[in-house]
């Protein structure tokens, strides 16, 4: 299981990682780059695959609250831009908590384009893709194609796309929000990581095929309340 502390760490390695950036795209604009020309894959059917891959049950879309990374890193060139959430990726999951990495090498995507729109740099794509995508038995850029799928299928709410003010939230408070506008996902689909009592990310369940599911194995914060940092920065 990501425990809060190990998420939070993960997640700060990951976007400290992820190098010079000149925008960053939030859960509200996250819509395809008008010249990506990606290869699609249908709404109705998973696409092909191409190796074994490893064993996993379901997967974890996880959109990270930027804000909370850049009220610590604020030299950071997404900073600038002040984004709220961020796509960070889709994770695959096993029922017991666990979860495999980094299982392969093979190439990363064909075209930039795969990604544009969803990822802020280059660099994390291709984290992205050797350290989860590797795991499914998928091309990089039909992997990416099932994050674009995922990320479409997920509202933000209005709250979150332009905070100007630190607020205080119990969690249960904040997974409401999202549920009532994600009427789609079932109770236990949503949850909400935490670092030091403040929000870190919210996290969606999906079954392989890409329905929202109950997740197994993944706990909500269990603080009171946590802060919400706001988008202008730590208050």
């Amino acid at each position: 299981m990501r425990s809060p502390l190990t998420f939070t760490a993960a997640l700060l390695t990951c976007l400290a990682l992820a190098g010079p950036q000149n925008s960053e795209v939030s859960g509200a604009q996250r819509a395809y780059a008008q010249s990506a020309t990606p290869r699609s894959t249908p709404a109705t059917s998973l696409p092909r695959p191409v190796a074994e891959g490893s064993r996993y049950d379901y997967y974890i879309l996880n959109f990270s609250w930027s804000p909370e990374f850049c009220s610590t890193h604020p030299d950071n060139e997404q900073c600038p831009s002040h984004p709220g959430f961020v796509v960070h990726g889709l994770w695959p999951e096993r029922n017991d908590g666990s979860y495999p990495e980094h299982c392969g090498d093979r190439p990363g995507p064909s075209d930039d384009r795969v990604w544009a729109g969803l990822m802020p740099t280059r660099y994390l794509a291709m984290h992205e893709w050797q350290t989860h995508g590797t795991c499914t038995p998928y091309a990089a850029d039909d992997y990416f194609g099932l994050v674009r799928r995922a990320v479409e299928s997920v509202k933000i709410p209005k709250e979150f796309t332009h905070t100007s003010e630190q607020t205080m939230e119990p969690p249960d408070a904040i997974i409401a929000a999202f549920a009532r506008i994600n009427t789609g996902f079932p109770g236990g689909g949503i949850v909400l990581s935490c670092g030091n009592n403040r929000l870190t990310a919210m996290e969606f369940c999906f079954d392989k095929g890409l329905s929202p599911i109950v997740c197994s194995g993944l706990h909500s914060c269990r603080a009171n309340n946590v802060k919400i940092t706001p988008q202008t920065g730590r208050e």
